[in-house]
């Protein structure tokens, strides 16, 4: 019985200030290479999202998730070395998935935040918050005032 090639996560995170062309070949060349000696499975485009902590002084980021299954040590080394060397990438991980883990979420998909002015949100969010918060501690005794000896005085 022979195993399914392993299946990779490479996630990149492109400069947002940069041409849109730019960021385009970046993943046309990545797509290129995966294809070349791979199998792409997916290619999820994130958008633009707010990063973590700032990277080169940059506070967002555009999102990129390919999925891809390996067929040989030399995509994984080639994707390394190219995606080190290109101008306009902020981050990227490639990343070894483990048999079994379930498949990445639709992000594009996912629901926005809904605003606190509307009704919904009131009733929802109310009982979970009053939930989460912790009751404040208990303040602390004050200290009792030093005991003054007389001179001569055992303590």
């Amino acid at each position: 019985m022979t195993l399914p090639p392993p299946t990779y996560d490479l996630v990149l995170v492109l400069d947002t200030e940069g041409e849109d062309d730019a960021r385009a070949k970046i993943v046309a060349d990545a797509r290129t290479a995966i294809e070349a000696q791979g199998e792409l499975l997916r290619h999820d485009d994130w958008g633009d999202r707010a990063l973590a902590y700032p990277i080169d002084r940059k506070s967002t980021g555009h999102y990129h998730l390919l999925q891809f299954h390996a067929h040989s040590p030399e995509l994984l080394s080639g994707l390394d070395r190219s995606l080190r060397i290109t101008d306009g990438i902020l981050r990227f991980r490639i990343i070894k998935l483990k048999p079994g883990v379930p498949e990445a979420p639709d992000m594009r998909s996912a629901p926005a935040a809904v605003p606190a002015t509307t009704p919904d949100a009131a009733t929802t969010a109310a009982p979970e918050a009053a939930q989460a918060v912790e009751p404040e501690p208990e303040p602390a005794p004050a200290p009792e005032p030093p005991v003054e000896l007389e001179v001569g005085e055992p303590a």
